[in-house]
């Protein structure tokens, strides 16, 4: 039963997307996939993580229907990996299950066809199947039957003539091959596997910090000097470090202050110059702190001033963060948006994560284990943030209707996600003729490819199009 399913699916996976544009297919496959995983592993979908990252797999799913976009697109795939990696081990931290995922995804068939066989009745002998007497069962027969149909076609005319009217045209080779290909897929997804000994390291690596076993007193005494250098050692430099960011912090918002109009190569070259510095502040700031709480300097009883020094530091560079968030939203104001700039402010997020991140580590005796899952987990939240968004759209309408000024070739470089604004807005008076043409052509173009599109490659955007017209 289970492989007629997974023949089904490999069909239907070649129905939704040969020669298809991304639309409704995406969402059709979503139901399909988790279908063939709840068939072939029931007892896994009755886990509360499987079915969360389920619900979320085909919550993205629909999302493409509604955007279309690349990062949608990357979400639902990487939510696909998400997916099969909790069901070959929902317990794992996220990257483990994406890399589960991945891994079953290519490979899944290899690696059951060479794992250890199972443990059995070792009396009952196993019956293994002859592939290479098979293959000449079927090759040779075929070979000799082509052989003599095309010396028997020359010697009768009515039997050439039946040959020569034999064609196979209407089988399209390509579209079996990608039925294969979807075959071999779901055939990978229907029985995950797990990637070891990474899987198990993962799954007995705790969040918590643990203190080293006790020791000699003499061995003892040794390391309470160490201890007691390590401590002077780190608050005297993130003292220092500490002054000098400050003051670097009060210079930075003296110049925001002082800054008068800017072209937008001197405002770029400033934003850009602070987010240099706010890279490397941050990647220093961070590794610095990890060194001197990596070990038993956490469980230290005088460590306090270093502690109060580090949550301090944390803070100016959180400030630091602000005022970078401060120049890039002027710089937006004054020249539009762009996906870069919206990268920045996506960055500016994820630095003022990994400083909170940083700040618990040390507040709650974490170990880098926690620093890394709780951030890969923002990032990945965040996505999914930004992937409900219409980006193309909302760069064009902000650009247009609050931006000082805007670079209209940009906007119309952009995806056709934006074609629909861009003309509904082509009479503005800062666009020039020969924009507006361009604009015209852009959105013609779009409309006859919504309207040509099959039922796979529907989507929110074509539908409403068809309605409108």
């Amino acid at each position: 039963m289970n492989k007629i399913v997974t023949i089904i699916a490999a069909v239907l996976f070649s129905i939704l997307f040969y020669e298809q544009a991304i639309g409704l297919n995406f969402g059709l496959f979503a139901l399909v996939t988790l279908l063939v995983l709840a068939l072939h592993q029931p007892i896994q979908f009755k886990k509360t993580t499987v079915i969360l990252q389920a619900g979320l797999y085909l919550s993205t799913a629909v999302l493409v229907f509604f955007q279309s976009s690349t990062l949608a697109i990357t979400t639902n795939c990487i939510c696909f990996f998400t997916l099969v990696g909790a069901v070959s081990e929902r317990r794992s931290s996220i990257y483990v299950k994406w890399f589960n995922g991945l891994y079953s995804s290519i490979a899944g068939y290899f690696h059951r066809s060479f794992e250890a066989p199972k443990k059995g009745n070792p009396d009952v002998p196993k019956k293994e199947i002859d592939y290479w007497h098979l293959s000449k069962m079927v090759g040779i027969p075929m070979l000799f039957i082509i052989l003599f149909v095309l010396l028997y076609k020359n010697g009768n005319a009515l039997f050439g003539s039946l040959v020569s009217n034999i064609s196979f045209a209407f089988i399209d080779f390509q579209w079996l091959l990608f039925t294969v290909l979807g075959y071999y897929l779901m055939s990978n997804i229907s029985k995950p596997v797990r990637i070891d000994p990474g899987t198990t390291m993962d799954l007995e690596t705790g969040n918590e910090l643990l203190k080293k076993d006790l020791i000699s007193s003499e061995t003892q005494v040794e390391k309470d000097n160490s201890l007691v250098k390590e401590n002077q050692l780190g608050t005297t430099l993130i003292l220092l470090l500490n002054l000098l960011l400050l003051f670097y912090c009060v210079t930075d918002i003296i110049s925001i202050f002082k800054i008068s109009a800017e072209n937008a190569s001197e405002m770029s070259n400033r934003v850009h110059s602070g987010i240099y510095a706010l890279i490397v502040s941050i990647v220093v700031a961070i590794g610095i702190i990890l060194y001197f709480f990596r070990s038993d300097l956490n469980f230290y009883k005088r460590n306090t001033q270093l502690k109060y020094l580090t949550y301090l530091w944390i803070l100016l560079n959180s400030v630091l963060v602000v005022l970078i968030f401060i120049k890039n939203q002027d710089y937006i104001s004054s020249f539009g948006l762009t996906y870069k700039r919206i990268g920045v402010h996506v960055y500016i997020l994820l630095t003022l994560v990994g400083l909170m991140t940083t700040f618990i580590k040390v507040l709650q005796i974490k170990n880098v284990a926690f620093l890394f899952r709780r951030n890969v987990q923002a990032a990945f939240v965040l996505l999914l943030m930004c992937s409900v968004v219409n980006w193309d759209k909302f760069i064009t309408e902000y650009n247009l209707n609050q931006a000082e000024s805007f670079d209209t070739n940009y906007l119309i470089t952009l995806s056709d996600r934006n074609a629909t604004t861009l003309y509904n807005n082509s009479l503005d008076s800062r666009i020039s003729s020969s924009d507006k043409n361009r604009i015209e052509k852009k959105y013609h173009d779009y409309t006859i490819e919504m309207e040509q599109r099959q039922w796979q490659e529907l989507n929110y955007e074509s539908i409403t199009l068809k309605t409108e017209r």
